[in-house]
């Protein structure tokens, strides 16, 4: 209960950024927010901030039976009478924090335009450039020493990635050819991540079809 309660808090700690005026990514509705005792233009994000904090009550709930046990032989004794008030109270928080986190994922709506526009800085995909080098036979190690190095003078130049000419790469390593642009790419970025818990949206449209699928 503890551990998943957990993931529960962390993720409750994303959507509280991201619902923040600072990053715009998502908007909670109005069923799980409530308005501002002091200003009127604000939404708090009561459910998030209420898991967030209900966790900490799991994690006592868990010290407690820990503690419970440390002492005893390893049979049945009456302190385990003990057990079960916090097991209950662990198990009855996380079913409700389930059913109103579910209804509160359900009821968010994604700002899709600030989050393309928050992967804006090219800077992005300077891993991307370093595993376009691997890939051209560049040990990983001297990769990444010729990414910083473009780093910089991208910095140094205020000139993205994008702007700077394939002659000025060369100089930084004769491996890098034509094709390095297409590395610069958002969406080809993406799609190359093909690992088990990548990104790309094949891998992200499988996971949420097999756990759709597991939960029904």
């Amino acid at each position: 209960y503890t551990t998943l309660f957990r993931s529960l808090s962390r993720l409750s700690e994303d959507i509280i950024l991201w619902c923040s005026a600072e990053f715009g990514f998502v908007t909670l509705s109005d069923a799980h927010t409530t308005g501002s005792s002091l200003m009127p233009q604000k939404k708090n994000p009561d459910v998030a901030e209420l898991t967030r904090g209900k966790s900490g009550r799991l994690v006592g709930n868990l010290v407690a039976l820990l503690t419970l046990l440390k002492g005893l032989p390893m049979t049945y004794n009456r302190d385990m009478q003990e057990d079960k008030e916090p097991l209950f109270d662990s198990l009855d928080t996380l079913k409700a924090a389930l059913e109103v986190f579910a209804e509160m994922i359900a009821g968010m709506e994604v700002n899709a335009a600030r989050t393309l526009a928050a992967t804006s800085d090219p800077m992005l995909l300077a891993t991307d450039l370093a595993d376009y080098l691997v890939k051209r036979g560049v040990p990983f190690r001297q990769a990444h020493d010729v990414i910083g190095k473009l780093v910089a003078h991208s910095i140094a130049e205020r000139a993205p990635f994008a702007e700077i000419p394939l002659a000025k790469y060369q100089e930084f390593s004769p491996a890098f050819a034509a094709d390095l642009f297409d590395c610069l790419n958002l969406g080809t970025a993406l799609a190359a991540r093909q690992a088990v818990g990548a990104p790309s949206p094949q891998n992200v449209a499988a996971q949420i079809a097999r756990w759709k699928e597991a939960l029904s």
